[in-house]
């Protein structure tokens, strides 16, 4: 193993875990563990900056009650407890009992590397790295899992180099892959959202964007979007539909999960696809039309009507299981769109920065468990 400084790293590190009880609740804590060495392959990371994003809340919050949390401890190394509901904790039983460490994905230094030459080549730079563990000090991480990022980045704008960038170019290379033309994006001003609009504006490709608010859609339309649909109007089926015909969308990426949304969506492209339709069939069209829900916003049962026709479907879309399908070739043309574009199309915009006590206050867990639209957290877990 190298050192950029020898002898200067601690032997302990500090980082948040989330732990499941059997008496059904769950308990976040910051643990000191051993700062980890490098294998051949691998680079120790000191973690600058990681955000929560909602993709992290499922195994950092667990689906607690969050409304009932309290908390103990100290300042520095505060413990959280909130109730988990018996349905909720029935689905948990094979993290019973285990403290598990948190975060996707960061931004920080190598400070110490294995003898392998890729691993060798990234002591000292700037990278944004992916594999769990990152909301603590250090992260030890094969080199293949890290992009290499220009000398002097900000944190700010490395530290979310992974799951929003190639979660939209990927929505984009699956509309490719799977022979559409177009796309529609729900919760679609997040920061993923405003991403893929940068992305399909720059690459000619049409996009419907779907909304809940006006101040989302004006969000939007200032980046140049031409198709919003805000789904608390009542015109919004109208809407979606003109939306559709107009684009041709037969592609959906759904963030809410629950109610109808994803069933209007099959609704209004089987409608838009019948004003082009030359003769009338009592199985409805034979475009095929796919909504595939990649989040959970919406915890409530998805309720599916059934007036599209027989040519559809309804799955899950998950970022990694698609990178393998990709290739590694498909996977670095992506990786090196993303550092190219990394403070214009791909830029994250932060409204808290905390440190690891601050990310476990009973007020951050309550704003940021809301994912709501305009509010992001950037953890600095080697800051105070």
């Amino acid at each position: 193993m190298s050192l950029t400084t020898p002898g200067t790293l601690p032997t302990t590190m500090r980082e948040i875990r989330s732990l499941v009880t059997a008496d059904g609740y769950l308990e976040l804590s910051i643990a000191e563990v051993p700062v980890p060495v490098p294998a051949a392959w691998e680079v120790l990371v000191r973690i600058q900056g990681a955000p929560i994003n909602p993709s992290d809340l499922g195994l950092l919050l667990a689906m607690a009650d969050v409304s009932q949390a309290v908390v103990s401890g100290t300042a520095d190394s505060p413990v959280v407890r909130a109730p988990l509901a018996d349905r909720v904790l029935a689905g948990l039983g094979s993290r019973l009992g285990q403290s598990m460490s948190v975060g996707n994905e960061g931004c920080g230094v190598v400070v110490a590397a294995g003898d392998a030459p890729d691993a060798q080549a990234l002591l000292g730079r700037t990278v944004s790295l992916v594999g769990g563990a990152t909301y603590g000090e250090y992260r030890n991480v094969p080199a293949g899992l890290c992009m290499l990022l220009p000398d002097g980045t900000d944190p700010v704008h490395g530290a979310s180099c992974f799951v929003n960038p190639l979660t939209a170019l990927s929505m984009v290379e699956t509309m490719r892959m799977e022979g559409h033309t177009a796309l529609v994006h729900t919760a679609a001003a997040s920061n993923l959202g405003q991403m893929l609009q940068r992305i399909c504006l720059a690459d000619g490709v049409p996009l419907v964007n779907i909304v809940r608010r006006p101040e989302q859609e004006a969000i939007l339309r200032s980046l140049g979007a031409t198709h919003v649909c805000d789904s608390s109007k009542d015109s919004f089926r109208a809407d979606l539909t003109a939306a559709l015909v107009d684009t041709g969308a037969t592609l959906a990426f759904d963030a809410i999960g629950g109610g109808r949304l994803a069933g209007d969506i099959l609704s209004c492209m089987e409608v838009a696809v019948n004003t082009k339709a030359t003769e009338y069939s009592r199985y409805g069209s034979d475009v095929h039309k796919q909504v595939y829900m990649y989040g959970m916003l919406d915890f409530s049962p998805t309720e599916i009507v059934r007036d599209f026709g027989l040519a559809w479907g309804l799955g899950g879309w998950l970022l990694t299981p698609f990178l393998g399908r990709l290739g590694l070739e498909g996977m670095a043309r992506l990786r090196d769109r993303v550092v190219a574009e990394l403070t214009t199309t791909f830029a994250s915009h932060y409204t808290h920065e905390v440190s690891l006590a601050g990310a476990l206050s009973l007020d951050a867990i309550h704003e940021y468990s809301r994912m709501a639209t305009g509010l992001k957290y950037l953890i600095r877990p080697t800051e105070g």
